[in-house]
């Protein structure tokens, strides 16, 4: 049984330190336990990520994506798309919510230099795979009208909140509720390549669902989503994983703008 501690937490949250330790704070340290740092290592926190957090996250996607589709059904006016996407947004903020009032798994929002790292290497490399699978080079140079209502409408919201919102989901809530109901069962191995794949399929799901990509590019989504749960499972940090989906999301949305200023100047 759990003993609970002066500080909120529980036993289940900290690990002792090894009694090997000599000089002369040893006799004070001995016995001393040390707080969790790694959420895949398990401790309360995660614990309380489960199965009904999980059912949770689903059906409020689920809601989300059936409200959204109304909203564009009913709605003819040219905001309805922007409106139905901050709809589904509000449903994967939902269990975001909830997930983090449980508890704040060790090390999940930590972040350091090397996230910057991953996001230019991994983010640059997946819209080289992405211009790669589509055939880019042969279809004409994409443009967009970088006015003040396209960055507001369109920029804005594919360039960075929707890459945070769905990291949020995708990376957090998901991957870490499957990788906790498993770890045990299952093992750290087989829990992390369920997280992963699991996070994936809804990725690519959502997406498919929405109508903000054809079925044909599924492979660049997958691709997306793939890395970004690998990235959070090798790391333990959410944030590369965001930056990687900003960094992204954001090269499309400059290569749009730089065709639009491109065209318009001849």
């Amino acid at each position: 049984m759990q003993d609970q501690l002066s500080d909120g937490h529980t036993t289940a949250d900290y690990v002792s330190e090894p009694p090997s330790e000599t000089g002369v704070d040893a006799p004070r340290r001995r016995g001393r336990r040390q707080r969790r740092t790694d959420w895949r290592l398990g401790g309360t926190a995660v614990r309380s990520w489960n199965g009904s957090l999980l059912v949770i996250a689903l059906l409020s996607l689920g809601a989300a994506i059936f409200a959204g589709s109304l909203v564009q059904l009913l709605w003819t006016n040219p905001w309805a798309p922007l409106a139905s996407t901050v709809v589904l947004w509000v449903g994967m903020l939902v269990p975001v919510a909830v997930a983090f009032r449980r508890g704040r798994p060790a090390g999940l929002l930590r972040f350091r230099a090397a996230d910057l790292v991953y996001a230019l290497a991994l983010g640059l490399g997946l819209r080289l795979l992405d211009g790669w699978v589509t055939d880019a080079a042969s279809r004409p140079f994409p443009t967009a009208n970088p006015t003040p209502s396209w960055l507001l409408t369109e920029a804005l919201p594919a360039g960075l909140i929707g890459p945070v919102v769905e990291e949020f989901f995708f990376r957090t809530v998901i991957l870490v509720a499957v990788y906790s109901l498993l770890r045990r069962p299952a093992g750290r191995l087989a829990a992390a390549v369920a997280a992963v794949l699991v996070s994936t399929a809804t990725f690519i799901l959502i997406h498919v669902v929405d109508g903000s990509l054809p079925v044909a590019e599924s492979i660049s989504v997958g691709a997306v989503g793939l890395v970004c749960a690998t990235l959070v499972i090798l790391t333990g940090r959410i944030w590369g994983a965001v930056l990687v989906h900003i960094v992204y999301n954001a090269t499309m949305l400059l290569l749009l703008a730089a065709g639009g200023v491109i065209s318009g100047g001849q």
